[in-house]
């Protein structure tokens, strides 16, 4: 009997293990890596224009939770991220989320636009980008370029993260460390100021 309860709690443990690393495998997949991207200048759309001529096309009240946003290109990581609506479990599974909050915007409202996503999937790799580098999100016909300004550790209870800005601004959000296993203490915060915006080809 307690042979059998054995072999029972290894094979459920076998299971657990593999629908783990199952979840983590196609979560993993949805940031389309390409290596071109890090060694050659990224593209932006054709044109571009001053922050003055933004029209917002959709306002957060326009999205579901789960519907999709627009795309997010890190070229120094050669990584292109869905963007979804909403920071909920299932949503953060399919790529990065953007908060629905009120002093969150979409990048066409001229506001802050802040994103979420897991440590050990989409976001791995975060903590190599520094101030200098830059960040493309695409909402409707336009990709929204910005510089980042500042990268910090902050504790999970920290508030002053998700606030409202003066200036068009880009919030990337992750737990951390990213070795941690099990639910991390504190998050990775990237901070990006808007550079210009580009039309989609």
């Amino acid at each position: 009997m307690i042979q059998k309860l054995s072999v029972a709690l290894l094979l459920l443990g076998l299971v657990l293990v593999f629908w783990n690393g199952f979840q983590w495998w196609s979560e993993s997949r949805v940031a389309l890596y390409d290596a071109e991207m890090q060694d050659a200048p990224y593209s932006p759309g054709r044109g571009s224009s001053p922050s003055e001529d933004f029209v917002a096309a959709e306002t957060l009240e326009s999205y579901q939770e789960g519907g999709e946003i627009g795309e997010l290109t890190i070229p120094k990581l050669g990584r292109r991220y869905p963007v979804f609506f909403g920071t909920e479990a299932g949503t953060l599974k399919e790529g990065v989320g953007l908060y629905d909050t009120s002093y969150t915007t979409l990048p066409s409202e001229k506001g802050h636009t802040a994103l979420a996503g897991h440590r050990e999937t989409v976001f791995r790799g975060l903590d190599g980008l520094v101030p200098g580098d830059f960040l493309y999100l695409t909402e409707g016909d336009y990709e929204y370029e910005y510089q980042i300004n500042r990268v910090w550790v902050t504790d999970e209870q920290d508030t002053s993260v998700i606030v409202e800005k003066d200036s068009p601004t880009l919030t990337l959000t992750t737990c951390y460390p990213f070795d941690f296993i099990g639910s991390a203490p504190e998050r990775f915060i990237v901070q990006a100021e808007f550079v210009k915006r580009h039309e989609l080809p």
